[in-house]
């Protein structure tokens, strides 16, 4: 069962992005001496936490640029995703927020969608008006490519005009899968059992990694969705306890309810190992000042997450965290791929424009951002192909330690 999977939620982005010619639209020079970039994501609900530290990321490398290029000044609008009756990001909202980054003709590009899901909506709607998109979160595979994990048709049906439009820093749910197999390996695990929320984050990253656990020899024993919301998960931890798998992945982006059914889980199947994926990364579901898992749990417990320890970053990682922490706090994980989200924004508007000499036009950004290669950042060196995807392949491993995530080793 795939009830929210990128296949149908594709399915209705394209046919929403359906009216018209499937040409980019004629005259995308931006007029004026301002450029907007936007930012779409849940500042509400599920994965919230996340989102905001990416954007406040963001918000650190446009001040670190001086809101100003040339002779352009620069400006950056928010736009949340969610809605309260979703308790996340919602597809009729993102649809709405992409409609009127289109509408704008001082757009030059588009931070998001945070969430795979939402990217899965927004990709179609902007590439036919050849806005550039850059991604700080979504990691479903089939956004760019149709290699383990994606599904029919993917990913040519989110890019009606046949041109690519949307890129990403993180690395995708094929590189998570191999993480996820590495922190299964580390815990002595011999079988596992997988659960998703049915959001395409959590499916597509529980899909890709049941493939890749059965192409290393780690059995797989079944896989189910789990409800976002639920008052208990008591029934779904006795099938799970029946099936005799020594390691539990979730799956997921609601991070109370996932530290809802990890508890649920522990008490049912005591030797048992668990493994959160990336959607997970986050204070929320790590820390029980916030509402995440007890402390008692921390010995059982691995976190996946794109971000790596700082000893694995260079020497600029830590002037970054040095100053989001002055100016918004310790930063959560994501924060780091907002702001080189919005650095490698920049820096394809610059290349594009001639340090903002030459007018701005959305085709020249477009194509400078699917050209960034060798670039030198806080995530270390790093270029982006093609096809709209980092050459930055490795997830960090977390174990939970006093109600925080500790850096363990990558994997990718």
């Amino acid at each position: 069962m795939r009830p929210r999977s990128s296949l149908a939620l594709a399915a209705a982005a394209v046919a929403l992005a359906g009216c018209g010619s499937a040409a980019p639209q004629a005259g995308q020079r931006i007029p004026g001496r301002r450029l907007t970039i936007y930012f779409s994501g849940p500042l509400r609900g599920a994965n919230s936490v996340a989102a905001i530290a990416a954007l406040d990321g963001a918000r650190l490398a446009l001040a670190d640029n001086g809101m100003r290029l040339g002779r352009y000044r620069l400006r950056l609008r928010v736009l949340d995703d969610s809605t309260l009756a979703s308790g996340g990001w919602d597809p009729a909202k993102t649809t709405a927020n992409a409609h009127l980054v289109v509408q704008d003709p001082t757009a030059i590009g588009y931070l998001g969608d945070f969430n795979s899901g939402a990217s899965a909506v927004s990709i179609p709607l902007l590439n036919r008006a050849d806005i550039p998109q850059i991604s700080p979160g979504s990691t479903a595979v089939g956004l760019t490519t149709a290699g383990i994990g994606a599904a029919p048709g993917e990913p040519n049906k989110y890019y009606p005009t046949g041109i690519r439009t949307f890129a990403r820093v993180v690395p995708t749910d094929a590189a998570q899968a191999v993480a996820l197999v590495q922190a299964a390996r580390m815990a002595a695990c011999q079988t596992a059992f997988v659960l998703h929320d049915g959001e395409v984050d959590g499916e597509d990253a529980a899909v890709t990694f049941a493939l890749t656990a059965n192409s290393e020899g780690l059995r797989v024993v079944g896989i189910l969705p789990f409800r976002r919301g639920a008052s208990s998960y008591s029934s779904l931890a006795r099938s799970v306890a029946g099936s005799g798998a020594d390691c539990v992945l979730i799956s997921a982006i609601d991070e109370h309810s996932a530290a809802l059914l990890t508890e649920q889980l522990a008490a049912a199947l005591p030797a048992a190992t668990f493994i959160a994926t990336n959607g997970l990364a986050d204070s929320e579901y790590a820390e029980p000042a916030d509402g995440g898992l007890p402390e008692t749990l921390d010995q059982r417990v691995y976190v996946i997450s794109a971000t790596l320890g700082l000893r694995d970053y260079p020497p600029s990682a830590r002037a970054f965290v040095a100053a989001f922490t002055r100016r918004f706090g310790a930063p959560q994980p994501p924060a780091i791929f907002g702001y080189e989200a919005m650095q490698v924004l920049l820096a394809a508007i610059r290349r594009a424009t001639d340090d903002g000499r030459r007018q701005a036009d959305r085709a020249r950004v477009r194509a400078a951002l699917l050209s960034t290669r060798q670039r030198r950042s806080v995530l270390g060196p790093f270029r982006i192909g093609a096809n709209g995807d980092s050459s930055i392949h490795l997830f960090g491993i977390y174990r939970l330690s006093g109600g925080r995530m500790v850096f363990a080793g990558a994997a990718g």
